[in-house]
């Protein structure tokens, strides 16, 4: 099993910045990848930003040019550089991992982006 925790999230005003971590624990092992996802209020969940171990990334089509995905590995953790933020982005933001056949998301954080 893995546990998967999210934090960062928060209130922002538009043209701002946040910063999200993922930190995994448990049986963290063959991991394929790593990544964000959002989901806005009536939308589906839709894929941010995507990191695999080794360290090649996508990148959703509104996330370009604006978020960095990166990770730690001595951290067993992941980040999401969010900038110029726009209040479409709000949303609840969940950090995904792929470990050998499985998929575990976490529970969760809120981005708010308004003024």
């Amino acid at each position: 099993q893995v546990q998967l925790v999210e934090s960062g999230g928060g209130l922002v005003q538009p043209g701002g910045s946040l910063r999200l971590s993922c930190l995994a624990s448990g049986s963290i092992f063959s991991i394929s990848s790593m990544g964000w996802y959002r989901q806005a209020p009536g939308k589906q969940r839709e894929l941010v930003a995507r990191i695999t171990t080794g360290g090649s990334t996508i990148y959703g089509d509104s996330a370009k040019g604006r978020f960095t995905i990166s990770r730690d590995n001595t951290k067993n953790t992941i980040y999401l550089e969010m900038n110029s933020l726009k209040p479409e982005d709000t949303a609840v933001y969940y950090c995904r991992w792929i470990v050998g056949s499985y998929v575990y998301w976490g529970q969760g954080t809120q981005v708010t982006v308004s003024s």
